[in-house]
């Protein structure tokens, strides 16, 4: 159970940094253009990565 809680919490690590790499690639223009700031990223990430 211990495990399969640290993997979970991994998983998720992972999924954050993965959001947060592709939003960042992103232009300014493309993030305008989903509703989002440079300065929301990391929130949205976060928000991903507890799903």
């Amino acid at each position: 159970m211990f495990v399969t809680m640290i993997a979970a919490k991994i998983r998720a690590y992972l999924r954050y940094r993965e959001t947060v790499r592709e939003l960042s690639r992103l232009t300014d223009r493309e993030l305008d253009d989903l509703g989002l700031s440079r300065s929301e990223i990391q929130f949205v990430a976060r928000s991903h990565a507890a799903v």
